[in-house]
């Protein structure tokens, strides 16, 4: 397969073959099957970032031991890892500074 340019922007989950507004906040290159990857690893954030959400209007479970949570932080990190593999020179560069990959 080959590999197509998409423009990833890692807030929204977007994942686009055409730069618009500020989608451009990561430039990637990846086949059909790695970008369904990066969109499970999207997709399995957002379920965490949803379970997460309605575990914050439970005061009695505290922020550190919530597990939805975790599991959004790694699903993220997962993600970040893809994009780091899949993208261009500048986009890896990016990600190496923010250091997400060293934890």
């Amino acid at each position: 397969m080959e590999k197509q340019k998409y423009y990833v922007q890692m807030g929204s989950g977007e994942i686009s073959r055409v730069k618009y507004h500020n989608n451009d906040e990561f430039v990637i290159y990846a086949t059909e099957q790695e970008i369904i990857q990066l969109r499970e690893a999207f997709d399995e954030a957002n379920a965490s970032g949803i379970r997460s959400f309605f575990r914050a209007h439970i005061p009695a479970v505290p922020y550190h031991n919530d597990a939805a949570n975790d599991e959004y932080d790694s699903d993220m990190i997962k993600a970040f890892k893809l994009v780091h593999d899949l993208g261009d020179e500048k986009t890896r560069a990016h990600i190496q500074e923010m250091g997400i990959l060293d934890t």
